[in-house]
C-alpha cells in the first residue's frame, strides 16, 4: 500500500495557496493539507503535526522567507528529513534553494502534473 501524504504549503498569496490546495486534494494519497503564508507559522504547523511529510514551500515571503524557512527545517535533527519543494518565479533562486538543502524546485505558475509526480517521487523515495 501506497503510503499517506500530508502536505504542509507555505505561500503568501492566497491565490497560490487555494491553487496549490486544490491540485493536492485532487490525489486521493494527499490526506490532508496544511496552509502557512509565512515561514515562522510554518514552523509552528510541522512542530503541531509529526504527520507532515512533506513542505511546499514558497522563497519569496514577508516575516521568515523560504530560504530562511529552509534553513531552519534542515538545521535539527527533528525535520531535517522532511522533503522540501520550492516553489517560485524566480528561477534565479534555484541554485541558492537547492544548496541549502531543497530536494526540488518547480517555477511558478505551477503545473499539476509537475506538482503530483514531484511530491509521490519524493513520498516514495
Amino acid at each position: 500500500m501506497q503510503p499517506t501524504i500530508t502536505v504542509l504549503t507555505v505561500d503568501d498569496d492566497p491565490i497560490n495557496i487555494k491553487l496549490v490546495k486544490s491540485i493536492l486534494q485532487k490525489d486521493s494519497r494527499v490526506k490532508h493539507v496544511y496552509e502557512a503564508t509565512n515561514g515562522a507559522d510554518a514552523m509552528e504547523i510541522l512542530k503541531s503535526d509529526p504527520a507532515i511529510n512533506i513542505v511546499l514551500l514558497d522563497v519569496i515571503m514577508p516575516i521568515m522567507n523560504g530560504i530562511e524557512t529552509l534553513q531552519v527545517i534542515r538545521a535539527g535533527d527533528t525535520y531535517a528529513q522532511i522533503p522540501v519543494i520550492m516553489l517560485t518565479t524566480d528561477e534565479t533562486r534555484r541554485t541558492e534553494a537547492l544548496e541549502f538543502g531543497a530536494n526540488d524546485f518547480i517555477r511558478k505558475p505551477v503545473k499539476p502534473s509537475d506538482l503530483i509526480q514531484k511530491v509521490h517521487t519524493l513520498i516514495d523515495l
